[in-house]
C-alpha cells in the first residue's frame, strides 16, 4: 500500500526541517511525500530544497494560496497513494516506525481510516509535554458529545476523499472538524483507534492563538455540528470541556 503524506507550510523555516525528517526517515518504503508551501517569504523553501535532494519520492509545490485547507486539498488532488495523511510544519510523526505501524493495521484490520494518540509539546522543547490527547475507540454517539479524533492522527482510505471531496473552504479555522464530522458520521465505514501516539504538534496553533480565534472556532465549530446535523449547542460545550483531561495525564 502506497501512503501519501502531505505537508502544508507557509514561513516555518524554525520547524519545517523536524517535520521533514520524521517522514523521510520512516521505516516504511511506499511513501509519496507532498510538500505545499505558500510562497514562503522565509528561509523554509531553502531547507525544503535541500532536503529533498536527490528524493525521487518527494513533490514540491510553491504557490499563493487561500490558506492551510486550501493546501491541503491541492495535495489531496495531487494524491496517489492508498492512504492519506497529514504532517502539518510544525508538527512531527512521533517514531520513525509510525507509518509501518498504520499500514499494518490497515492490512490486517480491513478498516478505512485509523487515529491515534497525540502530543502537544512545547515550542523549543518538544520533550515537554502540555497536553496530551489520549483518543478512544469510536462509536457514532460519540460525535454528539463532541467527540473527534485528533486529526494529524487520522489516515483514510485515498477512496473517501474521492467519494467526499477535500476541505470546505468556506471553513477558516474549523474544516478539519466539519471534514470529520462528514466522514465519521456516515453508517457502514469502519475505523480503528491504534492505542499509540502518533503525531507530536508544537504548541500556538491557529485554532488557539487568541481569544478572537477561539470564539471564531467556536462559532464554526457549532455551525459544523448543525451543518452535519449532528447535536446542538451542548456538543460544543462537552467538546471543549473534555480538552481539560488532556492537560491533567
Amino acid at each position: 500500500m502506497k501512503v501519501t503524506i502531505i505537508t502544508a507550510t507557509y514561513n516555518s523555516e524554525q520547524t519545517i526541517g523536524v517535520c521533514m525528517r520524521s517522514v523521510l526517515e520512516q521505516t516504511y518504503e511506499d511513501i509519496e511525500y507532498i510538500i505545499i508551501d505558500g510562497e514562503s517569504k522565509d528561509k523554509t523553501l531553502n531547507h525544503v530544497i535541500a532536503l529533498i535532494k536527490d528524493k525521487t519520492n518527494v513533490q514540491l509545490i510553491s504557490e499563493p494560496d487561500k490558506g492551510i485547507y486550501d493546501a491541503l486539498n491541492k495535495g489531496i488532488a495531487r494524491a496517489t497513494g492508498d492512504i492519506i495523511g497529514f504532517v502539518h510544519s510544525d508538527d512531527f510523526l512521533a517514531d520513525s516506525n509510525i507509518i509501518e505501524k498504520i499500514v499494518e493495521v490497515f492490512k490486517s484490520q480491513n478498516v478505512d481510516g485509523i487515529y491515534g494518540n497525540l502530543h502537544y509539546v512545547a515550542f523549543s522543547d518538544t520533550d515537554k509535554i502540555i497536553r496530551n490527547w489520549v483518543s478512544k475507540t469510536f462509536k457514532t454517539k460519540l460525535l454528539e458529545q463532541g467527540w473527534m479524533p485528533a486529526h494529524p492522527t487520522l489516515y483514510l482510505k485515498k477512496e473517501l476523499y474521492n467519494l467526499n471531496g477535500g476541505f470546505d473552504l468556506s471553513y477558516k479555522i474549523a474544516a478539519d472538524y466539519d471534514f470529520i464530522l462528514r466522514i465519521f458520521k456516515q453508517e457502514g465505514l469502519k475505523f480503528y483507534y491504534l492505542s499509540i501516539t502518533i503525531v507530536k504538534m508544537r504548541i500556538g496553533g491557529a485554532s488557539n492563538r487568541s481569544l478572537k480565534n477561539i470564539i471564531n472556532k467556536t462559532k464554526e465549530d457549532y455551525r459544523a455540528v448543525k451543518d452535519n446535523q449532528i447535536g446542538n449547542w451542548f456538543t460544543i460545550v462537552l467538546k471543549n470541556v473534555s480538552k481539560i483531561k488532556q492537560f491533567l495525564t
